[in-house]
């Protein structure tokens, strides 16, 4: 056997309750208090029995687009400024003392701004009395001829009732009422305050139907007030101290073995009357915290609860006395809640303690406001938030309520002047929300077991008596004394029994005789009596098992409509939920051909997009080829017309040098001339050799001077050497220009695929490879091959000693058996840039003259060398060219 663990509280079972699918909206009605003056503005307008509609007031801006913004607002019911205070509860309060007799709980409170009439609507004044004075009234219209004795129910001060007999309840009234030290005289005939007098007329009294006449009933009031988030029970009696007052203890909150929440410690009236119960009430109600502010005389600084509490008990089989069972004892109560008024402090001008009350009042709403929104949240969108009831007294002591252990009714309390239109916009706002709210519905209490019309019976049984009694000459009033005197009077009288001598036996058996007589006479009448009651009570016995054998036949036929009832109400929730399914895939279908719609669309946008863009990107494509092969030929032509120049300025340098050069050497031949002709005049001449004079040129004055021939352009293929050397090249001094060679297969007519890479480095050197009647491509394709017979690729690498070289492997282009084209490369030449030292004294033109008399070209006539000058003189000038080096440095290594 499992022990329990030590200091664990076993954890309590919940309270059973009967499943109920079954569930109401929150019922929000909406009163509109007249206006205090005519002369002040009005911002709200009744447009139908539930619908009304704020205007902004004048002087209040509402940004949008200019205009002021009129909205409307819908209620259960909405109650003008002439509507009565009957009207009101014949709507709102009436199905709620329905309930309450019929064991149902149920919530009402007023909500609202300050200075709304939420007190008003809820007491009323003389004459005019409100929902509470008129729930009283009509409880007791109903349930007076069946009110049980005085403390007959007795409450078990946790939240529950007890039954007591008939001799224990007199043994309490008797103790209570000694207890007092001034008897009180009965509610009746009690001095009414004149305050709370004449609150109802005779003809606006209400009955409720359907009472249970087989049941006892007892009513029990409280009084409590939430007064800065702390509970205070009004009707407490505290003994006052003149010299020391001790402030009104705070009560707590508790949960009953239902989990029904209840303030522990609280006092609860018995009342047999409406008038003691609202004088109770009005009892509590001067001890409430009122406080006078700008905005109202009378302001309710707390909220007041007043409780409402109807116990009610079957009467026994034979329909005399309570059933003293406290498991048949069913306990119905109605809240009516007074709240406080939500205030801005700016408003009502208040300070100091009159602050605090604001606060906690404006957090208590707020907090109201909260749970609304997040049962409200949970019911429409499925989710499981906790509710903050604990945060707020008042939504701690009414989440039963909320959780389906009744009605619950609000009355939204309006001020139509326009100060109020800000915080009566946010009451609506609350309001609306606080309709989408549901709560589930309360079940009916089981029934008795016992057969209905018990205290009929019982009635008829008394009142068969009394008229038998009356046949026979018996009183018919049912006062025991007077039976007692008639049994005494049926009986035969006693002898004279005075004793005159201590002596005497004759006088004490007649009177022993007579007695014994008087005795046998009344166990003869009791004798009699027994056996018409059983008679009696064989007959109605009789009539009681008809009419239970009537009761059982219509008890059956009713569970078997109660079958045939859940039967149809089964089918018809299978149907509705069959019906809320066929919608839902309905609807589902909708969406999916809405969405399925939606994206074909999008396909086809997008589709028709694609082709768009492909256009443009084709588009694009092509005016990139053009552009690229307009840069193309810009840059050929460019590099073509630099090659040109070059090549001209070249030439004319060297012609020019040339040139310099021929004059310098026929000075020098026409001083040898002379110098020779002076050494001839000292010696004899020597024959003349005819192989010399024929080889020397005639010689020529500066005026026969002439420039040589022009060289010609050098062929494609001699411009693509296989290397650029830095060496000096001598130049023939005969001829000014040597002949160029060209190449045997650079005179025909063949188209190259000239291959750069994008990736290539222009080193801007003078010499560049040009091929003309070529295709230049960045990278390779077949119609680029398909066009041409040769090959070549420019290529460049780092040599040895860090210079960058360029090497042209040049191929030619095949046909293949497939139709396609292939390179069969033949030949790969190196261009290389090299930089060689220059000579610290420039040789002259007669130096290196070989022996046998050929004369070779000086430093200058190296490539590089006459690349790097150039000849600058302006044009139409006298005087001779000068020379400027241009000479480019060295490239480096990137």
């Amino acid at each position: 056997m499992n022990k329990q663990a030590k200091f664990k509280t076993p954890r309590r079972p919940p309270a059973k309750r009967p499943p109920n699918n079954q569930k109401d909206p929150v019922g929000v009605y909406c009163r509109v208090r007249p206006l205090g003056g005519e002369d002040e503005e009005c911002c709200i307008e009744v447009i139908s029995s539930t619908t009304i509609q704020l205007h902004a007031p004048e002087g209040f801006k509402i940004n949008r687009n200019g205009e002021y913004k009129e909205t409307q607002y819908s209620f259960k019911k909405v109650f003008g400024v002439s509507v009565s205070q009957l009207e009101l509860f014949e709507h709102v309060a009436k199905p709620l003392v329905d309930d309450l007799i019929h064991g149902k709980n149920g919530l009402l409170f007023t909500y609202g701004v300050t200075g709304s009439g939420k007190t008003f609507t809820m007491t009323g004044c003389p004459g005019q009395g409100g929902l509470l004075p008129r729930s009283l009234d009509m409880i007791f219209n109903t349930i007076g001829p069946y009110q049980a004795k005085r403390y007959v129910f007795k409450t078990d001060d946790k939240n529950g009732m007890e039954v007591q007999c008939e001799v224990d309840a007199l043994l309490e009234r008797q103790r209570r009422e000694s207890n007092l030290s001034v008897p009180k005289t009965p509610s009746s005939r009690q001095k009414i305050d004149p305050e709370i007098a004449d609150m109802i007329k005779t003809e606006d009294a209400y009955k409720a139907d359907g009472v249970d006449e087989d049941s006892s009933y007892s009513i029990f009031v409280s009084y409590i007030e939430i007064y800065n988030n702390y509970i205070y029970d009004l009707l407490e009696e505290s003994q006052e101290d003149a010299i020391k007052p001790k402030p009104p203890q705070s009560k707590t909150l508790r949960e009953d073995q239902n989990h029904n929440m209840y303030v522990a410690g609280c006092m609860e009236v018995e009342v047999k009357s409406a008038e003691e119960a609202f004088q109770v009430f009005w009892r509590g109600q001067k001890k409430r915290k009122v406080a006078n502010t700008r905005l109202n005389r009378e302001s309710s600084r707390s909220h007041s609860v007043f409780i409402i509490k109807l116990a009610q008990a079957p009467l026994d089989a034979d329909g005399d006395n309570i059933l003293q069972d406290k498991n048949q004892v069913t306990v119905s109560q109605l809240c009516l809640v007074d709240l406080a008024g939500s205030e801005r402090t700016g408003r009502t001008g208040a300070e100091g303690t009159r602050i605090r009350e604001a606060g906690n009042i404006n957090q208590s709403l707020l907090n109201l406001r909260t749970c609304i929104e997040i049962l409200r949240e949970n019911q429409m969108c499925g989710t499981n938030k906790m509710v903050p009831y604990r945060d707020s007294k008042v939504t701690h002591l009414f989440k039963n309520y909320f959780d389906g252990e009744g009605k619950v009714r609000m009355v939204v309390c309006v001020n139509p002047k326009a100060d109020d239109y800000e915080e009566t916009v946010l009451v609506m706002r609350f309001a609306e929300m606080t309709q989408e709210v549901e709560v589930a519905r309360p079940v009916d209490r089981p029934i008795c077991g016992f057969t209905p019309g018990r205290r009929h019976r019982n009635q008829a049984f008394k009142e068969e008596l009394s008229r038998k009694l009356e046949e026979r000459g018996g009183p018919t009033d049912k006062d025991v004394s007077s039976a007692i005197n008639y049994v005494g009077l049926s009986l035969p009288p006693l002898p004279f029994s005075e004793l005159t001598d201590p002596h005497d036996d004759i006088t004490l058996p007649r009177l022993i005789e007579a007695l014994q007589n008087r005795h046998r006479i009344r166990e003869m009448m009791i004798e009699d009596y027994n056996k018409a009651a059983n008679l009696m009570k064989s007959k109605l016995q009789e009539v009681d098992s008809n009419l239970i054998s009537k009761d059982n036949v219509i008890h059956e036929q009713n569970s078997k409509l109660a079958e045939k009832d859940k039967v149809i109400q089964s089918n018809k929730a299978e149907i509705e939920r069959l019906e809320k399914k066929t919608k839902m895939q309905e609807h589902k279908i909708d969406i999916l051909q809405k969405t399925t719609k939606i994206y074909e669309d999008d396909k086809r946008s997008l589709h028709n997009e694609l082709e768009t863009r492909e256009q443009r990107l084709q588009r694009e494509l092509s005016e990139k080829r053009r552009m690229e092969q307009r840069l193309h030929g810009m840059v050929s032509d460019t590099q073509y017309k630099w090659e040109k120049e070059c090549e001209r300025r070249v030439n004319a340098m060297q012609l020019e040098m040339q040139n310099k050069l021929w004059v310098k050497d026929e000075k020098l031949k026409q001083l040898k001339a002379i110098v020779a002709d002076n050494k001839a005049s000292d010696r004899p001449n020597p024959p003349p050799r005819q192989t010399q004079t024929q080889s020397q040129p005639k010689p020529q004055t500066q005026s026969q001077l002439q420039p040589p021939p022009k060289p010609q352009r050098p062929s494609r293929e001699e411009r693509l050497p296989a290397k650029r050397s830095a060496s000096p090249s001598p130049l023939p001094t005969t001829t000014p220009v040597r002949p160029l060679h060209r190449r045997s297969r650079s005179a025909g007519g063949e188209k190259w695929v000239d291959h750069k890479p994008s990736s290539n480095l222009d080193l801007g050197t003078v010499l560049q490879p040009v091929i003309p009647n070529a295709i230049q491509v960045s990278a390779p394709n077949e119609k680029a091959l398909s066009k041409c017979d040769r090959y070549v690729l420019t290529h460049q690498e780092v040599a040895s000693d860090g210079e960058i070289q360029t090497k042209l492997i040049k191929g030619e282009v095949i046909k293949t058996r497939g139709g396609g084209q292939a390179v069969h490369f033949t030949d790969i030449e190196t261009l290389k840039q090299e930089l060689t030292a220059v000579p610290s004294r420039k040789r002259k033109s007669s130096e290196g003259v070989p022996a046998n008399g050929n004369q070779s070209d000086g430093a200058w006539t190296d490539v590089e060398t006459r690349c790097s000058v150039a000849v600058e003189m302006k044009s139409g000038s006298n005087m001779g060219p000068g020379y400027e080096h241009h000479g480019i440095t060295k490239r480096r290594k990137p």
